[in-house]
């Protein structure tokens, strides 16, 4: 009896879905309405060919946790004592940035010349990473900050890279910035106006030809700059010339602040050399560099996102 009655209050349900859908809506049109009754195949409805379906926290959580085993294998591969620590989204409004102060020229803001300056405004706990010259050109660099995500930005000198552009193609094809650092690496101040502006638009010629980009940004060798530099590279349409606060090497760190202490926003140099030049090679350089910002809880971003 027990049985007939709750069959009753079965077939009682599936008489009102039915009402409810559509005594011809109980096959593919109950499904997409959710009126599915006994016995349909309900499968999931899919997306429209090329949309993406909905999102799947499961799979998100599951790629999270690949990617942060994945660092923490690289890391370790590269000899880090952490993992370098993800940096923040860049900024939707960028920082204004101006001359440091004392690194002016005359006519600095009337004739709108390029700000030399060593650290970007930003609440960010941000160091910015930039490599000088070219002349070291170790794969395993290329390597390393690849598995690790870190991006840098390198300054090209001609008289060092043409024997290699390749290498700094790879570097850019991984997501890194290529900037202007002239063709020879003269000390600039102690040319006249025209030969500062023959090597500073000559190297972004260079940098047009060899990596299709003329660059907004100069670094004057040593950073040593007059006003007849920062008027020739306006003219090459050169918009920031960044210099540095802090420079590492295989096994030191010098410092332009008193305190040597790192500062939000601070850009760091270090330069393309190995063992030839120095103790070690660019993957120490760089073990040395990582280990100091990620203890000190800072991320490495991209200087051209903040510019």
């Amino acid at each position: 009896m027990r049985a007939v009655v709750q069959n009753d209050k079965i077939r009682a349900r599936w008489r009102s879905t039915a009402l409810r859908c559509g005594a011809a809506a109980l096959t593919t049109a109950a499904v997409l309405t959710g009126c599915a009754g006994p016995g349909d195949s309900a499968a999931p409805h899919k997306a429209p060919a090329g949309q993406p379906g909905p999102a799947k926290p499961r799979d998100a959580a599951a790629a999270r946790l690949a990617e942060q085993q994945r660092m923490a294998a690289a890391a370790r591969k590269w000899g880090l004592a952490q993992v370098p620590v993800t940096p923040p989204a860049p900024p939707r409004v960028k920082p204004r940035i101006t001359a440091r102060a004392g690194f002016e020229v005359d006519h600095q803001n009337d004739w709108d010349l390029p700000p030399v300056f060593t650290t970007v405004p930003t609440r960010q706990k941000v160091v910015f990473l930039t490599i000088d010259d070219g002349a070291e050109k170790d794969p395993k660099f290329l390597e390393m900050m690849r598995e690790l995500k870190i991006p840098y930005t390198a300054f090209l000198s001609n008289y060092l890279v043409k024997d290699d552009y390749g290498y700094f193609r790879t570097a850019q094809s991984y997501g890194n910035t290529l900037d202007n650092h002239t063709l020879t690496h003269p000390y600039l101040p102690g040319l006249s106006y025209e030969e500062q502006r023959h090597e500073i638009c000559g190297m972004q010629d260079i940098m047009e030809k060899q990596f299709g980009k003329r660059p907004t940004v100069l670094r004057p060798p040593y950073g040593d700059y007059n006003q007849d530099t920062l008027r020739a590279a306006k003219s090459c349409g050169i918009k920031y010339a960044p210099i540095w606060n802090e420079e590492v090497y295989v096994d030191h760190w010098e410092y332009r602040e008193d305190d040597r202490q790192l500062r939000r926003g601070d850009i760091v140099l270090t330069h393309f050399r190995g063992p030839d030049e120095w103790n070690g090679t660019m993957v120490d350089d760089m073990r040395r560099f990582l280990n100091k910002v990620t203890a000190e809880g800072y991320a490495v971003a991209r200087l051209e996102d903040y510019l």
